[in-house]
């Protein structure tokens, strides 16, 4: 990030090479002529009027591109100059004319998309792989930092670390409660290394959208305070991408296999990503695999010549077809048995399968004492002693990692409803495991197997 203290160090010198080159002249964007007029009348249209400089931001091009572009449009009378503000040309306050705002509108038909200006599919491309996911490397001690909140066997951090560092595809399996959506939550976490995506891509005269302020976390910080001067000078990267954390998509029993493609709004005649591409350089976790609308098979076959080619394919609402790059973490997390939902052709591709286990005692005491220091609460050894011997054991259930903090909550809330403070009692642990595990009255006094057991 370049800050607008910096400023003045970065004029005149050489741009960091792992950024997108800021495009001077409208060759160096890819984009043909015709589509920056288009969108430059758009953007007057939608706003009234504003300066160049202003101008140079809404569209993230820098003002030479724009400069030659506005005075052509002044001299075929679509763009007048209004008032001046400040000096040079991009102080010109510039808005449609009649003839103008009639072209703008005959654009508008054709897309409703303005903004930032999109970059091309083979620039998209080519950023993607520079910054592919496949070359994060982890070591073991960030792996441990990560889930140093987390308490798993060794051997699931055995398999993990591999996993990870080889950019391929991750099964995590196991009962309920265990932690795999924890783990692909701090997978993504670890993949905290800031890459560029652009904000749009076109593709064939029609707009793809990437940018999604659910998975794309800016990296810069006063962004749009440093906009105007660096656009203005030309320097920095080029201003159509985002400077972001790689990305972490999670999507769970709402997936459906239409979202795996372009989104369109006939509307605006605007394509939405789907999650794969807002992935890109990131992770993709398909959380309670298994538990979606469409089948698994179905779902799965979606995924394998993308997994193996690293490519997948996309289509536009007119039938045409184009290949973008599969550059993604892909997770699937579930706690059904694998061997249930897939076949061995697709077991076979994912060459991690992870699975989860549940705690035993000693885990599931760290895993308590680590919550009760969390939530202020006083830890109490007897208190695992107590769980085991009146419910897990006897009544057969099975303890899992999310019981801890599950309890402990409950416990607080008994207690604020009391106007007490929170403490592992038996009887506070007994309310809380009595309710939480669905025991009855009954269940309780024979001390017999719970049909609840899970």
């Amino acid at each position: 990030m370049i800050s607008a203290t910096g400023f003045a160090d970065v004029v005149g010198s050489e741009v960091d090479a792992a950024r997108p080159p800021c495009p001077l002249t409208i060759e160096e964007t890819g984009l043909p002529r015709s589509a920056i007029v288009d969108l430059t009348l758009k953007a007057l249209y939608q706003t009234g009027s504003m300066t160049g400089e202003e101008l140079s931001d809404f569209l993230a091009l820098a003002f030479p591109v724009l400069d030659d572009l506005l005075l052509s449009l002044q001299q075929r009378h679509f763009v007048e100059v209004l008032d001046t503000r400040g000096h040079g040309r991009s102080g010109y306050r510039f808005a449609l004319t009649d003839e103008g705002r009639n072209r703008a509108r005959h654009a508008m038909e054709a897309s409703l998309y303005v903004g930032p200006a999109p970059v091309n599919l083979d620039t998209f491309t080519e950023w993607v792989r520079r910054q592919t996911v496949r070359n994060v490397r982890i070591g073991h001690e960030a792996l441990r930092r990560a889930f140093a909140d987390l308490v798993f066997p060794e051997e699931v951090y055995e398999a993990l670390g591999p996993a990870v560092n080889s950019g391929s595809s991750i099964f995590l399996h196991g009962a309920p409660g265990n932690g795999k959506t924890a783990i692909a939550e701090r997978l993504a976490v670890l993949e905290s290394e800031s890459i560029y995506l652009p904000r749009a891509v076109t593709v064939s005269g029609s707009v793809m959208v990437i940018e999604d302020p659910v998975y794309h976390h800016r990296v810069d910080t006063g962004e749009s305070s440093e906009t105007s001067p660096l656009v203005r000078h030309g320097v920095s990267w080029d201003r159509r991408f985002m400077h972001v954390r790689r990305p972490a998509v999670f999507v769970g029993g709402e997936l459906t296999l239409d979202q795996l493609d372009l989104q369109y709004d006939p509307f605006s005649k605007v394509y939405q990503a789907p999650f794969q591409i807002k992935a890109a350089g990131g992770v993709l976790v398909i959380d309670d695999f298994g538990r979606q609308r469409a089948r698994p098979s179905e779902l799965l076959n979606r995924w394998i010549v993308p997994i193996e080619k690293g490519v997948d394919t996309l289509t536009l609402h007119t039938g045409a077809k184009f290949p973008v790059p599969f550059d993604t973490l892909l997770i699937f997390a579930t706690n059904l048995n694998p061997s249930n939902l897939v076949d061995e052709a697709f077991l076979r591709r994912i060459q991690f399968k992870i699975e989860v286990r549940s705690p035993d005692k000693a885990a599931f005491a760290e895993i308590l004492e680590m919550v009760c220091h969390d939530e202020e609460v006083p830890y109490a050894p007897a208190a695992v002693d107590l769980l085991f011997d009146t419910y897990y054991e006897p009544m057969g259930f099975r303890p899992r990692g999310c019981h801890p903090r599950d309890l402990v909550h409950q416990i607080q809330s008994f207690s604020r409803y009391k106007g007490e403070s929170a403490r592992l009692t038996p009887e506070l642990i007994h309310r809380a495991a009595r309710s939480y595990f669905l025991v009855t009255e009954e269940e309780y006094t024979a001390g017999i197997p719970s049909i609840h057991a899970t």
